[in-house]
């Protein structure tokens, strides 16, 4: 094989070898993805403050600026889906932690469920997630 023909191979390799890094990073899945509570228990009453985090399933690391779009809390858990709450979402205070303040107005199993975009994933991370209101 002459000069040329090996820089060509070579370049052909590299090019082979830059591409599938490429489509495989970008052929992730939202189902990599996962929301996970910081702590299970909160004191009942107003102001509780629920933090969780973003987590790719596969590295094992927090995924900081996802956008939240849909976040509700009720407490379906417990047989009660109608019981809802306020759900304000308050600035994150570390990357790839999403905290959010409501009201638990009673004991019991509540259901938070969210919604996120992440950046440069196609789809929607959906999570619903079980706390419980303790008094």
């Amino acid at each position: 094989m002459g000069r040329s023909n090996k820089s060509t191979a070579i370049a052909a390799m590299l090019f082979s070898l830059a591409f599938g890094i490429f489509t495989s990073t970008a052929q992730a899945d939202v189902k990599d993805y996962e929301f996970q509570l910081v702590q299970s228990g909160f004191k009942k009453g107003d102001g509780a403050i629920i933090a969780v985090r973003l987590v790719n399933k596969k590295s094992g690391k927090v995924v900081p600026d996802a956008v939240i779009f849909a976040k509700r809390i009720d407490m379906a858990p417990d047989a009660m889906q109608e019981m809802t709450a306020p759900l304000e979402q308050l600035p994150s205070t570390e990357p790839g932690i999403y905290r959010f303040r409501t009201d638990l107005m009673m004991e019991g199993r509540y259901r938070l469920s969210l919604g996120a975009k992440v950046q440069g994933e196609e789809g929607t991370v959906a999570s619903q997630l079980v706390l419980k209101a303790v008094p």
